[in-house]
């Protein structure tokens, strides 16, 4: 019930302790480093602001940071100084605070040598100020943007890969230990930091970024990647709870509105902070890569500009599929797919480079029968449709559950052989180890398709598409999802987007004449016909598929003709032009016939050509002779 002093002797064992500030102003540090005063302190001890007194070759006094201990008494501070001052003042990297020197200074009090870390001063604000005074209208604290929180992450990431690569690890990253300097983020406390073999000194964490492994195993590269998924989660929405109730596990999509509406960055926090460790991200390097495609889903989703990417993982599309118009087919899907990049690290990358058309036989024959090989082989045997064969050699393959190529192969296998729901399972796996891939959200838009649902395709169609418009497929699937929803503006407004140097652009303006005339929901109107026949107009289609999509067109038209007659509400009989021809049933017929004709002189096989006369004969319109 009484306020702790700041000095004194331990009750149990008489032993002395101060919580007070060690260094006056103006105090010297070895005749060097002059002291200007405390600027702040941490767990492990205060924090000076002093000033260099060597002169440079710039002629300028250097400012830095004296890092003491609390307690000079204290084995684990301590032990966290030497840390430092062994390895550190070699660490080199534009995102980490400078470890100048480490010194000595006698206690003023005790005598008692104290160490002394020299550091790169910083000037700036910790993330966790800057959340702190983020402040919505109303005055209250609110997140930080997602993208500029994902702008934190990619800049942080490299620093941590640099230390993985010298063999370190941070092993307490949290927003108080990054500060922003102007436009550059810098890791500012590296008391933590330890080296990756290192299994006997005492290790530091913070409740709620820390992994939850650590209590019983020694820290990991992926136990620093976890703190930087808490981290990111922290910033980006009212984590209420993270060091307690939600300590070990990021709450549902339900309960956060973020989450729910961004699941690419849902997805990537999740394998960011799996409880296990083997299903995170391998390096800073894999994890940055998928957090610049989620930050590109995020920002071309607010305001629609594309912003395509190079996969390092997935290749392109082969193909654009459900282009023609036809009930969609698992194996045209799997057929249009792209496929893994090659591992140049394989033993048989070269080989495989030499290779212009990867056929069964073909590798079958190569020299080394490596993973590559026999993956590339799983692809060859799916082009083939041979699903079951496919399947024999991918389950052949080494799996620790954590090759996402195996559930990539395993959807596209379960595509072509027509199964459509473990499609679904494994290429959803995929998007859970790859949120940033657009051609892992694809293959899993086009399983939802398959399935039934359209509500679930149509969300991932257009993320894919409106971040990388070469995805094609994406385009013509989010088209028909529109128009299973009865939205025909929607749908024809996308397909304009198709690029017009695009090899699928004619294609894209087929379906959406076809699209703009889709009535199965919404009833059309003689404004659909006339667009729809402005847009056939200006297409430069051969005679013959010019002469099919006008007698869809017209065919179309007699139908809606049929049941506008049929309504009552129709108290006048519809005005309107399509094709040269008014909106009736006489001006229709004459205009399909003419097309089954044109259709008729450009057929060869006589027999064919006979049935298209009988059908323009049997359109045409009682004339009086």
């Amino acid at each position: 019930g009484r306020p702790g002093k700041t000095e004194g002797f331990c009750p149990k064992d008489g032993k002395p302790y101060s919580f007070v500030p060690q260094l006056s102003p103006g105090e010297f540090i070895n005749a060097r480093y002059e002291v200007l005063g405390v600027i702040a302190h941490g767990g492990l001890g205060w924090i000076y602001l002093a000033r260099d007194r060597n002169i440079g070759e710039t002629g300028a006094d250097r400012w830095v940071v004296l890092k003491g201990l609390i307690d000079t008494g204290d084995l684990y501070a301590l032990s966290s100084a030497m840390a430092e001052r062994r390895f550190l003042v070699e660490v080199d990297h534009p995102n980490i605070v400078k470890i100048h020197d480490f010194v000595q200074h006698p206690d003023p009090k005790t005598g008692q040598m104290t160490g002394y870390t020299v550091m790169e001063y910083v000037g700036g604000r910790s993330l966790k100020e800057l959340a702190q005074a983020n402040t919505g209208p109303d005055g209250l604290r609110t997140p930080l943007p997602l993208p500029q929180v994902l702008a934190y992450g990619l800049e942080v990431l490299p620093a941590l890969g640099y230390l993985h690569a010298q063999g370190l690890l941070f092993c307490d990253f949290k927003p108080d230990n990054v500060i922003q300097a102007e436009e550059q983020l810098k890791l500012i406390d590296l008391g933590a930091v330890r080296r990756i073999d290192d299994d006997d000194s005492v290790m530091f964490g913070t409740p709620g970024y820390s992994a939850p492994e650590l209590a019983r195993e020694a820290a990991s590269i992926g136990s620093d990647l976890y703190t930087v998924g808490r981290t990111l989660a922290v910033l980006s929405f009212d984590f209420e709870g993270f060091s307690t109730r939600y300590a070990d596990r990021l709450p549902d999509p339900g309960e956060v509105e973020l989450l729910d509406r961004e699941e690419s960055y849902y997805r990537f926090l999740r394998r960011a902070t799996h409880p296990d460790v083997r299903q995170r991200f391998r390096s800073a390097a894999e994890m940055a890569d998928q957090l610049l495609g989620v930050l590109r889903e995020v920002l071309s989703a607010a305001d629609g500009v594309p912003r395509a990417g190079v996969s390092s993982l997935l290749t392109q599309e082969r193909g654009a599929f459900g282009t023609a118009g036809t009930e969609l087919a698992g194996h045209e899907v799997a057929a249009a797919l792209p496929v893994s990049v090659v591992d140049l690290a394989d033993p048989a990358a070269a080989f495989l480079a030499t290779l212009s058309n990867a056929t069964v036989a073909a590798l079958k024959a190569a020299p080394v029968q490596s993973i590559e090989v026999r993956l590339q082989l799983v692809r060859a045997l799916i082009d083939a449709g041979d699903s079951k064969a496919a399947m024999a050699e991918l389950r052949g393959l080494p799996d620790d559950g954590t090759d996402w190529r195996l559930a990539w192969y395993a959807g596209l296998i379960a595509l072509t052989a027509g199964r459509p729901d473990q499609a679904l399972a494994q290429l959803g796996a995929v998007y859970k180890a790859l949120p940033g891939e657009p051609a892992a959200r694809l293959g899993l838009a086009a399983a939802c398709e398959l399935v039934g649902d359209h509500a679930g395709a149509g969300h991932l169609y257009e993320r894919v598409w409106r971040v990388d418009h070469s995805f094609l497929s994406a385009a013509f699937g989010l088209s028909r999802m529109r128009l299973s929803v009865g939205d025909r503006a929607g749908a024809v407004a996308v397909l304009d987007e198709v690029p017009a140097t695009s090899s699928q652009q004619v294609a894209a303006q087929i379906a959406a004449v076809r699209g703009g005339l889709d009535h199965r929901l919404n009833p059309l109107t003689e404004i659909d016909f006339a667009e729809a026949s402005t847009r056939l107009e200006r297409l430069r289609l051969d005679t013959k598929r010019q002469a099919s999509l006008a007698i869809e067109m017209y065919q179309t038209g007699l139908r809606w003709l049929g049941r506008t007659a049929r309504s009552a509400r129709s108290a006048r009989p519809p005005a309107g032009v399509m094709l040269g021809h008014e909106l009736t049933e006489r001006e229709l017929r004459f205009g399909l016939e003419r097309k089954y004709r044109v259709l008729a002189t450009l057929e060869t096989d006589p027999q064919a050509q006979h049935a298209l006369v009988n059908q323009a004969n049997a359109i045409r319109p009682w004339t009086v002779v």
